[in-house]
């Protein structure tokens, strides 16, 4: 295209009116999921994607302003389940709480294949630090439908206890995911 020809074309923004101008807004870090075929979001229109976004944002937003205390695992599971519930791979997330259990945030830090991920303890610490929390809930799904703790699992839970302990923060929690169910691992005695 000759430059003459440039500047007398009208763009497509120009030509469209000011009240259908499209805004890219950039999803909330916590909550935005990949858009790629491994991810639940990948069937989902744009549409519906940004939807599911922003009512995560809201959740988040409501949960952060102290209001919600995660002093019972049913309150963790049922957050966790809406996080990570469709998700078709693996991943490994950390709810951030301060000294009296309330969200501080909520962060997906690693994200694995089919049946594994790979979590580090230092990062982990990193981002508590970040936070400024007192206390954390880990979590994790099983895209595979079954939400029982493997012996990687229990090793994990440990690992991160002792690791965060040096730095007085508390593991309150491993919660486990599955499509249809959660489990709490302080539930069932295994903290």
């Amino acid at each position: 295209m000759k430059m003459a020809d440039m500047n007398s074309a009208p763009t497509k923004a120009a030509r469209r009116p000011r009240n259908q101008t499209k805004t890219v807004r950039e999803p909330v870090a916590a909550y935005a999921a990949g858009d790629g075929v491994l991810s639940f979001r990948h069937g989902l229109t744009c549409r519906e994607r940004g939807t599911v976004d922003r009512a995560l944002a809201i959740v988040g937003r409501c949960m952060a302003g102290g209001r919600t205390a995660f002093d019972c695992p049913d309150t963790a599971k049922q957050y966790l389940q809406l996080q990570l519930g469709g998700e078709r791979h693996e991943v490994f997330g950390v709810l951030f709480l301060d000294g009296q259990n309330r969200f501080l945030a909520f962060e997906k830090m690693f994200h694995g294949t089919l049946t594994h991920t790979s979590v580090y303890p230092r990062q982990v610490a990193l981002a508590v630090l970040g936070h400024h929390a007192a206390a954390v809930v880990i979590c994790h799904n099983h895209p595979g439908g079954s939400a029982q703790p493997s012996r990687a699992d229990e090793a994990l839970t440990q690992t991160l206890k002792e690791a965060l302990s040096l730095i007085d923060v508390r593991v309150l929690d491993h919660v486990i995911v599955a499509p249809r169910e959660a489990l709490s691992m302080a539930e069932r005695g295994m903290m």
